[in-house]
């Protein structure tokens, strides 16, 4: 009874603000610090919700696109906006883009060129499956950050996170399909029974980190925990993705039915799959084990 009460205060409390504003505050003293204890800032977003007023340089933290001397800040971000036009004037003067190139395109070329990737048949290479995937991430970033600069430099930081873990990415789904197995059999065995289990673009997802098919104002919360290091937490988002949409998928009878139905998850059932993902994952007890090892 006594667990219950303290679940039904947390809830309460989380309801009304006060969890979040304690949160705040515990962030702001974090980020006080002098040098900033990065791995600090990694547990606060493995444990709670980013705030969005400090999103911005919480990630740019944990990507190390700043550096943890709050006071060298302003001189790295003018030189990263340097970087930034070097390499928009590169790929101009080769005419690889235009004023027309869109922002994801623009930030993987700018991306493979830093990084001496950037292929003869930039087209061919664009077109690439991990390539698509990261274009999803960059235009959800795009969206999320006014500042290309801003936007190009976390999309960097993110890309390098994706390929981290992109050869895992076979291992994750077969996790996943037991994870289903096990939360919802019935489920599970409907889909397997009309073939659809191994159409569910589960690669996909994960690998796009869930841009574009997850609203994006409910997946910075999934990014938060992804860029605190654990990429498991994608894993539960798409168990419950699925859980979620139990009652429709149990009436599909065929694989294109399945797939339509998971081509359109509204802005509220995204809040909920969010939600209820991250609180799995936490009570899986992985929820503090990192899936990316990061260097700053």
């Amino acid at each position: 009874m006594a667990s219950d009460d303290r679940n039904f205060r947390s809830s309460y409390y989380e309801k009304v603000g006060f969890r979040s504003v304690e949160e705040k505050k515990s962030l702001e003293i974090l980020l006080k610090d002098k040098p900033i204890d990065v791995g600090k800032i990694r547990q606060f977003c493995l444990r709670f919700t980013v705030p969005g007023l400090y999103r911005n340089l919480v990630w740019k933290l944990l990507l190390c696109v700043v550096p943890i001397h709050v006071d060298s800040h302003p001189f790295v971000m003018k030189q990263r906006e340097q970087q930034y036009k070097d390499l928009l004037h590169g790929l101009k003067t080769m005419r690889i883009v235009n004023n027309q190139t869109s922002k994801p395109q623009l930030y993987i070329l700018m991306w493979l060129l830093e990084t001496g990737k950037l292929k003869f048949d930039f087209v061919g290479q664009l077109d690439s499956e991990l390539h698509n995937n990261l274009a999803a991430i960059s235009h959800t970033l795009s969206s999320i950050f006014e500042s290309d600069v801003d936007a190009y430099w976390i999309s960097k930081g993110f890309f390098e996170c994706v390929v981290k873990f992109f050869n895992d990415i076979p291992h994750l789904i077969a996790l996943t399909k037991t994870q289903l197995e096990k939360e919802d059999q019935d489920l599970n065995e409907h889909l397997v029974e009309i073939g659809a289990i191994s159409a569910i673009p589960f690669h996909n997802w994960l690998c796009c980190c869930f841009a574009g098919i997850i609203s994006e104002s409910s997946l910075e919360k999934v990014w938060d925990k992804l860029i605190g290091g654990s990429c498991k937490v994608l894993i539960f988002v798409a168990v419950v993705l699925l859980i979620t949409l139990r009652r429709l998928l149990l009436k599909c009878t065929t694989v294109d039915s399945v797939l339509d139905c998971l081509g359109n998850i509204s802005e509220e059932v995204s809040e909920v799959i969010v939600n209820q993902g991250i609180e799995m994952w936490q009570q899986s007890g992985t929820s503090f084990s990192t899936g990316l090892t990061q260097r700053h």
